[in-house]
């Protein structure tokens, strides 16, 4: 489809208050489209439909569904050209700043007590806006992070989001998956491969032997990359990619997996039922996951076209990508809710946490402004 074409559409489903989500991978440049063709509210029950998934932080709440087969879908190879947006302060009340520093130091004081070994804090954000169009908003998000899982989803009966997540929760296709520990998080400075101090060192070695040592029972032929640093944006955060494959089915893996310790903590009951006494505002969708779930896609074996018998070694595959949502907002007509956290361990200094949240609202006030 042609890119005018492809936008004007999401933009009349808009205006017609119908459900919808674009997207576009990582380091991808096909922009894709589901289109519900009424305003019902699906969920998932077991994640074995087929369609585009939206599930909260808190696991014990319905996962929403964008059904194939109550929606089309469409394409575009979108080239969006970047725009310097305007640089604006907003200026954050001191009684929010010490709220969030107060409830770090609380988080610390409770991890030297031996409640838990980490904790991710978050806050939200909100800012006035000064441009409420959400497929231009998307638009800006596309020209921006490009190497980020690039979205935005809309029901009438539960709201707008967007955001650009650096962070894959799962991908499979067939019985073959991949997931990642992501933590840590500093300015990028122009140095790719920078210091790292203890505490993001450690964070993210925390993550990595919680993911392995909850899957191994679940898959097989687990593989453990190297850490490796990756840029998302203005920041740079610590990765490590773990693949294998599966022995149970994906409902199960993904209830290991979600909500993960990096955006939840360790253990995950125990710092989950601290997120959710303590911070003070629900986090709804933030930290949740969304994707793509048991699509079926045709993978071509051999690409010699001048094999007439090509077609024969094409293979049929379920593919399901699910990301978590990081970096990410929701809009209303005259607001966008910004939300942001950070891991904090027993070498967490307060007011370096408070930075973090203040540097990670940046992803998404470039776009707004």
């Amino acid at each position: 489809m042609q890119t005018d074409d492809f936008f004007e559409a999401a933009q009349d489903y808009f205006d017609d208050a119908l459900p919808f989500v674009l997207y576009r991978k990582p380091n991808a440049s096909i922009v894709k489209g589901v289109f519900q063709d009424n305003d019902t509210v699906y969920t998932s029950k077991d994640l074995t439909e087929s369609g585009f998934v939206f599930s909260p932080f808190d696991s014990k709440k319905e996962t929403v569904l964008i059904p194939t087969n109550q929606s089309s879908s469409a394409e575009t190879n979108a080239v969006i050209p970047a725009k310097t947006g305007s640089h604006k302060e907003i200026k954050i009340s001191n009684e929010v700043k010490d709220f969030h520093v107060s409830l770090v130091s609380k988080a610390i004081n409770s991890i030297k007590n031996g409640a838990f070994k980490k904790v991710v804090i978050s806050r939200v954000e909100e800012v006035k806006l000064s441009e409420s169009n959400p497929i231009e908003l998307f638009k800006r998000l596309l020209a921006q992070y490009k190497t980020a899982f690039v979205y935005c989803w809309y029901h009438p009966k539960i709201g707008l989001w967007l955001g650009a997540t650096p962070e894959t929760l799962l991908s499979v296709t067939g019985n073959r998956f991949t997931t990642m520990s992501l933590a840590g998080t500093q300015e990028f400075k122009g140095e790719e491969n920078p210091k790292w101090e203890a505490k993001e060192t450690e964070e993210q070695q925390l993550v990595t032997a919680y993911l392995v040592s909850n899957l191994e029972s679940s898959v097989s032929s687990l593989n453990v990359a190297n850490v490796e640093t990756v840029k998302a944006g203005s920041l740079l955060h610590l990765r490590t990619r773990v693949s294998g494959v599966l022995n149970k089915n994906l409902k199960e893996v993904v209830d290991i997996l979600h909500p993960t310790p990096a955006v939840c903590g360790l253990p995950k009951d125990v710092t989950k039922a601290f997120i959710l006494e303590t911070e003070n505002y629900n986090r709804e969708f933030y930290t949740g996951f969304l994707g793509e779930l048991n699509i079926v896609e045709k993978k071509t074996r051999n690409t010699n076209r001048r094999n007439v018998e090509n077609s024969a070694y094409a293979a049929i595959k379920t593919v399901s990508n699910l990301f978590v949502n990081l970096r990410c907002m929701q809009l209303t007509d005259v607001k966008a809710s910004i939300y942001v956290g950070g891991g904090i361990t027993k070498d967490s200094i307060p007011e370096n946490e408070w930075q973090e949240t203040v540097n990670k609202t940046q992803t998404m006030k470039k776009v707004l402004f």
